[in-house]
């Protein structure tokens, strides 16, 4: 599929508009509190559907409001949210769903982030996808500025798929939890990409282990580059 490369955030382009998001996702999973597998309270970052409607459930209240629950209610409300999210997806504790809601103020660049979350003009987005880009999702925000809507932010539903190699992590250090899947170990200095995970028909992804990592294609590089956005700094990364 050609090369890969890490994107993030170019925080000198950032800094020099001004631009400040302050916002969440309407709704989330809970954190897991005591797992009895590892016994570990935890919650992860960078997994987030904001096309996911939770107002669809009438459960959707419980999905409000960040804390931890035990076991067996993460697993309740993990349940009732899966048929709405895309197939597959290990939906971890801290998962988020919905539009982002808060405040937006200033100028920003082509791309701008939010944590992990990644915000994009919509005639940006528009030139993208026009120039043949794959899985290039842009969701409405609810986001305000001055008491309006913004209207000219969306933000991309970028997937968790694939992973980090194995081989770029201590060989000494503990598989995930069988009980809650989670991954302690700290994101290596050199990261590696397992090839046989990787996704064919997405120019743009999250790495599923390590969803704060957001991955794009070589030909998502050239297509932001020919077109002059900014906001973002891109590191190639190699597979395995």
């Amino acid at each position: 599929m050609g090369r890969l490369f890490w994107v993030d955030e170019d925080n000198r382009v950032a800094d020099g508009y001004g631009g400040r998001v302050n916002a969440s996702h309407r709704w989330g999973l809970p954190g897991l509190r005591d797992c009895p597998g590892c016994g570990e309270t935890w919650s992860s970052s960078g997994h987030a559907y904001p096309s996911v409607d939770l107002s669809l459930l009438e459960e959707h209240r419980e999905f409000e409001g960040a804390r931890p629950e035990p076991y067996p209610e993460f697993m309740r409300l993990r349940e009732l949210v899966r048929p709405l999210a895309p197939s597959g997806d290990s939906l971890p504790p801290g998962t988020e769903f919905g539009p982002l809601e808060g405040k937006a103020l200033g100028k920003y660049p082509s791309f701008a982030w939010l944590g992990s979350s990644l915000l994009v003009h919509h005639l940006d987005l528009e030139s993208l996808q026009e120039a043949g880009l794959k899985g290039l999702v842009g969701c409405p925000t609810a986001l305000t500025a001055r008491q309006k809507p913004v209207t000219d932010l969306l933000e991309l539903e970028v997937l968790p798929r694939g992973a980090l190699h194995p081989d770029c992590f201590p060989p000494d250090e503990a598989p995930p939890c069988s009980t809650c899947g989670r991954l302690g170990l700290s994101r290596p200095d050199e990261p590696l990409l397992d090839a046989a995970s990787l996704p064919t028909a997405l120019d743009l992804f999250r790495v599923g282990n390590f969803a704060t990592m957001v991955i794009g294609t070589e030909r998502f590089k050239e297509a932001v580059e020919q077109l002059g956005l900014d906001g973002l700094t891109f590191r190639e990364l190699p597979t395995r």
